[in-house]
Formats: C-alpha cells, sequence, structure tokens
C-alpha cells in the first residue's frame, strides 16, 4: 500500500485504517485480542480509596485496572487518556520517561474504544485530577468500529435501542437504569422467599391457551408433532402446584402476547406472579404494597418518587375503590347492573369509545371505566370488584354474583398488578371455561382455551386461595422515571434495520 492510498483510508475509512492496525500487530506477534487480565481494583474503588490525595500528590502505591479508553489527548510526550470499566471512569497519565520510546509509540496507536489492562502508581494532578500513572500497558481488545461521539435526540432513540452495547458506553447513565431493574427484581425476589414463598419454574410451552385473555405467538412442537403457544401467563401451572399442596409459591419469568408494542407494551415481558393457599384479595393487597415498597426503597432509598413530573406517595395504606364507583365517578353518571345495555353503551360512547355486539354489560362497565377513570389514578390506588364477564379466573363476589374478588393496582394512570380470590370450584370453573370456548368460537381470538387438565386438578380439590402478578417492566419504568417501556428492555424488539449500504453510525 503507498502513502497516498494509506492517507486516502485514514481520511475516508476509519474502519479499514483499524483493520490494518490489526493485521500489523497480528504480523509483529502480537494478539490483538489478548487473554485472561488480572486486575486489583475497580475504578470507583481507587476514587474512593484516594478522595483526600491532595492536589500534585503523587504515591508509590501500585495499582492494576483494566477497562476501556473512551477519550484520548495527545500532547506530545505525554498523553491523556479516559478509561472506563464497569464501575466508573478514571484518567490515566501516560509519560514517555515512565513507558520508554517503543511502549510510548504504540500506546500513541491506541483508539478511542480499545479495551486496556493498565499497571501503574496513583497521583493526582495539579489540576486536581486523580489519574492513574502508567508504568505498563497490555492491549486487550482492538476496537476496529469507531464510536460515535454522542447518541442524542429523537434520530438517534432507535439506533440506541437497537445497538444497546453501545448506547451503554456512550450514555452511562443507562447502566444506571438496569442497575435499578437488578435491584428491583432482587428486591421482590427476597421479599416473597422472607414471606415463605416458594420460587418455581413452570413451562414456557403451553399445549392449551390459559392464564390470561390474549393473542398468543404460536410455534411448532416437532417430537410431538403439534402447535403450543408461547405462555401468556403462568397462573394455571402455579395453581396445580397448590392442589399438589405447596402452600406459597411465586415465579419471576418471561411472558410473550402477540400483540401491537406501544410505551407500556412490548410482546416480550416479564412478570412476577404468586399463590398463597388460604389467602385471599386481601392478602394479595397486603402482599402486593409489600414488595412494591420492598422495591421502591431498594431502587429508589425512598417512597416518595417522581413519575414523569408527577409525584407518587408509595407510603401509607393504599387507596382501595370499586370499578363502579370509580366508573361512574368519571362519567358523572351511574354506572352498575342496574343499567341497560343500551344505557351502557351510550354512556361509553359519550365518552369516546365503542361498543362490540358481542360485550355483555360486564365488559361494557369494564370499558367505561378505562376510558373514563383509569388515567385520573395517580396515586396507588387499588380497584375492585371487576365484573364476572372479564374476570374469567376470578371468584364471585359473596351476595354480587355478577362481580368478582379481583383487584387491578393503578399507579399514574396504569396497570401494575393484577389479582384475584381465586376460583376453586371445578363446576364454576368449567362453566367459564366453555363461556371462554363460545367467544372463541365468535371470533375472539384472546379467549382463553379449554383446559381439562386444569379442571381435573380443580377436582382434585384446591384450597381457597389468593393470587397475583405484577409487571416487573413497568414497575421498573414507575421506580427509574422512564418514559418507554423499551428504555427497560435490555434488547427490545425492534423492525427490521436498515437495508445494507444504509449507515446507522
Amino acid at each position: 500500500m503507498t502513502e497516498n492510498n494509506k492517507t486516502e483510508v485514514i481520511e475516508d475509512d476509519p474502519i479499514a485504517v483499524r483493520r490494518a492496525k490489526r493485521e500489523a500487530l497480528i504480523a509483529a506477534g502480537q494478539n490483538p485480542y489478548g487473554h485472561a487480565f488480572s486486575y486489583t481494583h475497580h475504578l470507583a474503588d481507587l476514587t474512593e480509596l484516594y478522595a483526600n490525595l491532595e492536589d500534585g500528590q503523587s504515591t508509590e502505591d501500585e495499582v492494576v485496572v483494566a477497562g476501556r479508553i473512551i477519550a484520548k489527548r495527545d500532547q506530545g510526550k505525554i498523553i491523556f487518556m479516559n478509561l472506563r470499566d464497569s464501575s466508573g471512569d478514571m484518567q490515566l497519565f501516560c509519560r514517555v520517561n515512565a513507558l520508554g520510546d517503543e511502549a510510548f509509540a504504540d500506546m500513541k496507536d491506541l483508539d478511542m474504544g480499545d479495551w486496556i489492562g493498565v499497571a501503574g502508581t496513583m497521583m493526582r494532578t495539579r489540576r486536581g485530577q486523580l489519574s492513574i500513572a502508567v508504568e505498563r500497558y497490555e492491549l486487550l481488545s482492538k476496537s476496529l468500529r469507531p464510536l460515535p461521539e454522542k447518541f442524542h435526540g429523537l434520530a438517534d432513540k432507535e439506533l440506541r435501542y437497537r445497538q444497546r452495547y453501545v448506547d451503554l458506553i456512550i450514555n452511562p447513565e443507562v447502566r444506571e437504569t438496569f442497575e435499578k431493574r437488578f435491584k428491583v427484581v432482587s428486591a421482590i425476589r427476597r421479599y416473597m422467599e422472607d414471606q415463605g414463598f416458594y420460587e418455581v419454574e413452570t413451562p414456557f410451552l403451553h399445549p392449551i391457551l390459559g392464564g390470561a385473555n390474549a393473542k398468543p405467538f404460536v410455534t411448532h412442537f416437532n417430537a410431538l408433532d403439534r402447535d403450543y403457544f408461547l405462555r401468556i401467563a403462568t397462573e394455571l401451572p402455579l395453581k396445580r402446584l397448590l392442589v399438589g399442596g405447596f402452600e406459597k409459591v411465586f415465579e419471576i419469568g418471561r411472558q410473550f402476547r402477540n400483540e401491537g408494542m406501544d410505551p407500556f407494551h412490548n410482546p416480550e415481558f416479564t412478570t412476577m406472579e404468586a399463590y398463597q393457599a388460604f389467602s385471599d384479595l386481601d392478602g394479595m393487597m397486603e402482599l402486593t404494597q409489600g414488595y412494591i415498597q420492598a422495591a421502591a426503597m431498594a431502587a429508589c432509598g425512598t417512597l416518595q418518587i417522581t413519575y414523569q413530573g408527577r409525584d407518587i406517595d408509595l407510603s401509607g395504606k393504599w387507596r382501595r375503590a370499586t370499578m363502579i364507583e370509580l366508573a361512574s365517578e368519571g362519567a358523572g353518571d351511574t354506572v352498575d347492573f342496574s343499567r341497560s345495555r343500551d344505557e351502557l353503551v351510550a354512556i361509553l360512547e359519550r365518552n369516546g369509545g365503542h361498543a362490540d355486539s358481542a360485550w355483555g354489560k360486564g365488559k361494557l362497565i369494564a370499558e367505561i371505566f378505562e376510558a373514563v377513570a383509569e388515567d385520573k389514578l395517580v396515586q396507588p390506588t387499588f380497584v375492585v370488584d371487576h365484573p364476572l364477564e372479564v374476570s374469567p379466573l376470578a371468584k364471585k363476589k359473596p351476595g354480587a354474583p355478577e362481580l368478582t374478588d379481583r383487584f387491578e393496582l393503578f399507579i399514574c394512570g396504569h396497570e401494575y398488578a393484577n389479582a384475584f380470590t381465586e376460583l376453586n370450584d371445578p363446576v364454576d370453573q368449567a362453566e367459564r371455561f366453555r363461556a371462554q370456548v363460545e367467544a372463541k368460537d365468535m371470533g375472539d381470538d384472546e379467549a382463553m382455551g379449554y383446559d381439562e387438565d386444569y379442571i381435573r386438578a380443580l377436582e382434585y380439590g384446591m384450597p381457597p386461595a389468593g393470587g397475583v402478578g405484577v409487571g416487573i417492566d413497568r414497575l421498573v419504568m414507575l421506580l427509574s422515571d422512564a418514559p418507554s417501556i423499551r428504555d427497560v428492555l435490555l434488547f427490545p424488539h425492534m423492525r427490521d434495520e436498515a437495508p445494507a449500504g444504509v449507515k446507522l453510525h
């Protein structure tokens, strides 16, 4: 390659330049992708240990660290670099006198994005910057693609989700969101274990659609030569365990619903579902408030949080209100089963909704509630007494057979948890399954199937129980003040990438 060609590559194709450096290292007998490297400290630990080091002071304390170069300033016989590891950043102070001519020249050839291991002594510059005075270094991984200078603005949002690995490099605050997610899941798991619950695992592949009303993903099970569904809920397998004698069980895991994507919905999402024998709806309210408060304290250190400019108080006793009460309040009219179907349709349509001809009064009441009341529920509110028509797995409310012992928890206008006093009457459950099958036959592709084995399990006897499910992704959104569910998913689903040849960086 001529010098002129080399200059062309430098100006026009930085990836080609980096590839050429890689080839040169290999030709010189050096491995540009390193091996295991033993370090003594994380950078954040050094920041804390040497916080009191005075400006201009040097030490003889040798440290060994490893990380990615995220900034580089060449000042002749001195190079300043910023190194980043999983804990934070620190400046590297690199001098030709300390490294020697050959190593210093090699260091000048390093690129932003390269991973290196460094040994040196701790110091603070005269300008007050805590630094490592580098005595030797080792290239651990050569970066062939230059890092973008900055990720910002709407145009880059899709790129950040698609290339989360780059987003994490460029935007350290993104890591904080996922650290909060870890803390939320860990706190919920610890809380449930402390309450005596066993964590279990149930199948992802279900032969019959059940546990919720949702459109499924379908896959073919080759060994059994039949179609299966990716699970839409873990409810029915978990309740089978209550029949088998477990008293308290929970599962944290993925669910799959073949539905739309918006800021609060992703087809693949995470829930925690829990079931407790001999409990009921009141027990599930106490449990839910407990694990959400535990998650908030772990992630935020307080029960007074802010979500998208709204102040939320997660302390105290959370409000409880019936769906009919809230629907009537929001509609400015009586919304209950005493109204005719036509009257309920008129109320719904007057408030911007549209009624399906197959809907009964219960479904219409639920739709009116959604239209007029949901977005007004800012502070934590347990919405209780849901219509039977929209709650096929919940126990009927004593004295009100058209209602069920069910709650949904709303915060800031969005649902976060759903709970029942569980239906344990096999005859009643069979009738509701049959109603679901009729709805499916009429074109409702979200209706459940008839699960004969679950009915058989109930016929052996399931103790009275309470059950609850909470959306982990939404809860993390709330506790990290994230406007979109994609912000709390490391790898959210995306539309197909731009065609080959269209640059995204």
